[in-house]
């Protein structure tokens, strides 16, 4: 019965723990000790100030790629499309910035994050229309988006809106008053050489709202019954073609919003290949976190201190790379898609 109860809170807490257990099977294989390793792994990501803040900076766009996927599926999609859509909003958003030069930071800030929600979602929100209308899987429609988006994106980079002078491939650099403040701005015992910034605190606040929404509100509870059964949710009223088309606009913007922390508050620049593939790691995100916000924000989290502990491997181990993270999400992923097996292993019901 405890475990029934806690089933929701539990069954990824074991699947990260049963990741751990490999993966210190595979560091054994090579020749060196899991308890050194992850050691050094966690001292380095969530011991040190330096090591907090750079967890807490890998962590935010993972928790806006990981709500916009979070959010799909409460509505029965899968938004496997939220590389494009922050592609598109950041370019967007770099845009605007640029060339809006000379606007109040009180009028340009604003805008600009407006611009990255509304840019995403828009390209979110096409998946979802052709969904509602015509029947289109929302995953070949936003697979072929991405492809859309990182063509037309670097041809922009590369062509018409190239910061010249630079073999890089990025724009100009944003207005100053299109800037959000990093966070050694605000709090003076943060190191400066700390990229994280503001964009941190606006997903703590997205995740709010988007748990007000779905729980809170009457849309809300629409879209998690057209997740539950679209049949049913018809029967009761409900339009499903709307929700559909809303759900994946709402999915985009998130995921758009990316741009924030990473134009508005890094790089203050559109850099190809900036992402890294967040908006691929937000599904496991989304997955860990079971489709909640709090969920979300602690698999973020924890995928943060993966990336930020990644980097020390190379330097105090022979043996092992950074990859070892990259098997480490595979895995974790994996066994959150198998927690049956673990419901079997503890009793918390049989599986259906």
């Amino acid at each position: 019965m405890f475990f029934k109860k806690y089933e929701v809170i539990l069954l990824p807490v074991i699947s990260v723990l049963a990741a751990g257990l490999v993966g210190a099977i595979m560091i054994l294989a090579v020749g060196e000790s899991p308890l050194e390793v992850y050691w050094i792994f966690f001292k380095n990501s969530l011991f040190t100030l330096n090591g907090i803040g750079y967890t807490l900076f890998y962590a935010t766009p993972l928790i806006f790629t990981g709500l916009a996927v979070a959010f799909g599926f409460r509505c029965g999609l899968f938004n496997i499309g939220a590389e494009g859509q922050l592609y598109i909003a950041a370019m967007s958003v770099a845009l605007v910035g640029i060339y809006l030069d000379g606007y109040s930071a009180w009028i340009l800030v604003p805008l600009c994050m407006v611009v990255a929600f509304v840019t995403g979602g828009i390209w979110g929100g096409i998946p979802g229309l052709l969904k509602a209308k015509f029947g289109g899987h929302e995953v070949i429609n936003t697979i072929m988006m991405n492809l859309i988006a990182f063509s037309l994106v670097n041809y922009l980079v590369v062509g018409p809106f190239h910061r010249k002078g630079t073999a890089i491939l990025e724009t100009d650099y944003i207005s100053e008053a299109a800037r959000i403040p990093r966070v050694h701005e605000l709090l003076p015992f943060i190191p400066k050489t700390l990229p994280l910034n503001m964009g941190f605190v606006v997903a703590l606040f997205a995740c709010l709202v988007t748990y007000l929404i779905l729980w809170k509100t009457k849309w809300g509870y629409e879209i998690r019954a057209v997740g539950i059964s679209n049949s049913v949710s018809e029967y009761a009223g409900i339009s499903v073609k709307k929700n559909l088309v809303l759900a994946m606009f709402i999915s985009g913007g998130f995921a758009g919003m990316v741009a924030i922390p990473e134009v508005m508050g890094y790089r203050y620049t559109f850099h190809d290949s900036f992402s890294a593939g967040v908006g691929f790691v937000g599904i496991a995100v989304a997955l860990l976190g079971r489709n909640h916000p709090g969920g979300v924000i602690l698999a973020a989290l924890l995928f943060g201190a993966l990336n930020r502990g990644s980097l020390f491997l190379d330097l105090n181990f022979d043996n092992l790379s950074k990859d070892l993270v990259m098997v480490l999400q595979g895995v974790i992923v994996l066994f959150v898609a198998t927690d049956k097996l673990f419901k079997k292993i503890l009793s918390f019901g049989k599986p259906s």
